[in-house]
């Protein structure tokens, strides 16, 4: 870890810092916490660690093919589906089964390029399974496909669960420890499945209070204290199935009564997660991963010849549009509805209709784009990608101040302890202060006025500036000058208007404005 080599594949400085705090402290802990520090020092040098989560039948492993680019996760239920999938570059494709003992086998691939929806071995031995892809999207971005929660087979809830940090807690002799029941990792096992970073959580119409406690879950475990939304994002998948008479203000068009209602589960999740984006996964994952073919195309071509009534006729139910006679055979049309839906068909007769001419790759693209899956990119690019070095060296921070704290070496837990504060007063960490004060205020453990709250959640939950000040698109001089009043405002405010703790958050945030304002100033006078 201490070469060259290895130091350029860490996400930047601050992850750096960390990586250097860890190889300092080696020698002054026990080498149980050594081996520990050595663990996150490997998950430091590793791409992004995002796990795509949610409940049962959510469409999950759909949305996974569709950001990986390849229909290779299994849609179907199926033993695989009960695993957890770890999808991570490499040179040469290959799926391997992880097992318990820490022991691995190569899976060979299905005829059509996916993972087989089941095993032939005994699976109750299987930990989980790692697909290494020569896909460059996996370059710096790990996905890890869960098992869905809510699901009636227990085993692998309590793997998705040890994977978010959910797993439950009991108490023994007065201490809290972690139950694994029954299904308990070995270390080897654990280390290759643990080490989520970031989450991708998949809702459907209706949030339940499960899929807040998961998210509460995951991110109270990848933080150093329950989490805010700077490693959380959700996902409303399967957005074309809602009604949009359902939804008030929608005036009947479907995408706009699902980005409503996003809007309304960003407020129900707030502050667990970023935000809320509409997705329709089923048609980015055949858009995206060439499902959809120029055969398809061809269906559609003559789909959009038919006469108005009775295409509206066809299109009351999925029954109707396969069971009608017309010039289409029923097959094809079986297979239209498995790639793309109704709304998914609609949308590209509607845009054949508009211009005969388009191409099979013109409408592949329209497709794309009706998906919503660029957004759910923009979003990953911007919370994710853009924070890759804050958000990775946060969850590092998080193990090695809980490796110290089990040592149950009091010696050894200070000097972890002094060392994480002398790093953190360093200029260049003062983005895991910010991060740190967010999620201070948005656990609650610091109350602040709600005005101020949602002040410290944007300023510390947005990597662009001009989302942190809450101007974007504003002139730089603009952005300065409000930049440089805020910083004086939380200086007063840390000084003579608050309590004690949230004088300490409000000096962070006068030190963000303040490291704002500087950065604009460079970025006018170059």
């Amino acid at each position: 870890m201490s070469s060259a080599t290895e130091q350029q594949h860490l996400a930047g400085p601050l992850s750096a810092s960390v990586a250097n705090l860890c190889q300092r402290l080696q020698p002054q802990v026990s080498a149980r916490t050594a081996a520990g520090f050595r663990e996150v020092l490997r998950r430091l040098s590793a791409p992004l660690q995002v796990a795509v989560a949610g409940r049962i039948k959510s469409g999950k492993s759909t949305l996974v093919n569709a950001l990986i680019g390849r229909r290779i996760a299994p849609t179907d239920v199926g033993e695989c589906t009960r695993l957890v999938t770890r999808f991570q570059y490499g040179t040469v494709d290959r799926v391997e089964l992880v097992f318990f003992d820490g022991t691995k086998q190569v899976l060979p691939f299905e005829v059509g390029g996916m993972i087989p929806a089941d095993l032939e071995v005994d699976f109750d031995k299987v930990s989980h399974l790692e697909a290494y892809l020569t896909n460059a999207v996996l370059r710096d971005l790990t996905v890890i496909d869960t098992p869905g929660l809510g699901s009636l087979d227990l085993a692998s809830v309590k793997r998705t669960e040890l994977l978010l940090g959910a797993a439950k807690h009991r108490k023994e002799d007065g201490e809290e420890v972690e139950d694994d029941g029954d299904d308990e990792l070995d270390d080897t096992s654990r280390n290759a499945v643990a080490g989520a970073e970031a989450v991708l959580y998949v809702v459907t119409q209706g949030v339940r209070a499960d899929d807040q406690q998961a998210l509460a879950a995951f991110t109270a475990a990848t933080a150093s204290r329950e989490a805010g939304p700077v490693n959380a994002i959700a996902v409303l998948n399967k957005a074309d199935t809602i009604t949009p008479e359902s939804v008030t203000g929608s005036d009947g068009d479907v995408w706009k009564a699902a980005t409503l209602l996003a809007e309304k589960q960003a407020a129900t999740l707030k502050p667990r997660v970023a935000d809320v984006i509409p997705v329709i996964g089923l048609i980015a994952e055949s858009a995206e991963s060439g499902g959809f073919t120029s055969a398809d195309a061809d269906a559609l071509r003559l789909l959009a010849r038919l006469d108005d009534a009775v295409w509206e006729t066809m299109l009351i139910s999925a029954d109707i549009f396969t069971s009608w006679e017309c010039d289409v055979p029923t097959g094809t049309r079986v297979r239209l509805l498995e790639k793309l839906d109704l709304f998914g068909i609609r949308h590209a007769v509607d845009a054949l209709r508009a211009d005969p001419d388009l191409t099979a790759g013109a409408l592949r693209r329209s497709l794309l784009d009706a998906s919503g899956l660029a957004g759910v990119r923009s979003r990953l690019d911007a919370v994710f990608r853009a924070r890759a070095d804050g958000i990775k060296a946060a969850a590092a921070l998080a193990s090695v101040t809980a490796l110290a704290h089990a040592s149950g070496d009091p010696g050894e837990r200070q000097r972890v302890h002094d060392a994480i504060e002398v790093l953190l007063a360093k200029p260049e960490a003062h983005q895991l202060r910010l991060l740190e004060a967010l999620t201070l205020v948005t656990s609650g453990a610091v109350d602040m006025p709600d005005d101020l709250g949602e002040e410290v959640l944007r300023v510390g939950s947005n990597a662009d500036v001009g989302e942190q000040l809450g101007m974007k698109g504003r002139p730089h001089n603009e952005l300065a000058a409000y930049a440089l009043e805020r910083a004086g405002w939380w200086r007063s405010f840390a000084s003579f208007g608050a309590t004690p703790a949230q004088s300490r958050v409000a000096h962070v945030v006068h030190r963000a404005y303040f490291l704002i304002w500087q950065q604009l100033k460079a970025q006018t006078a170059s």
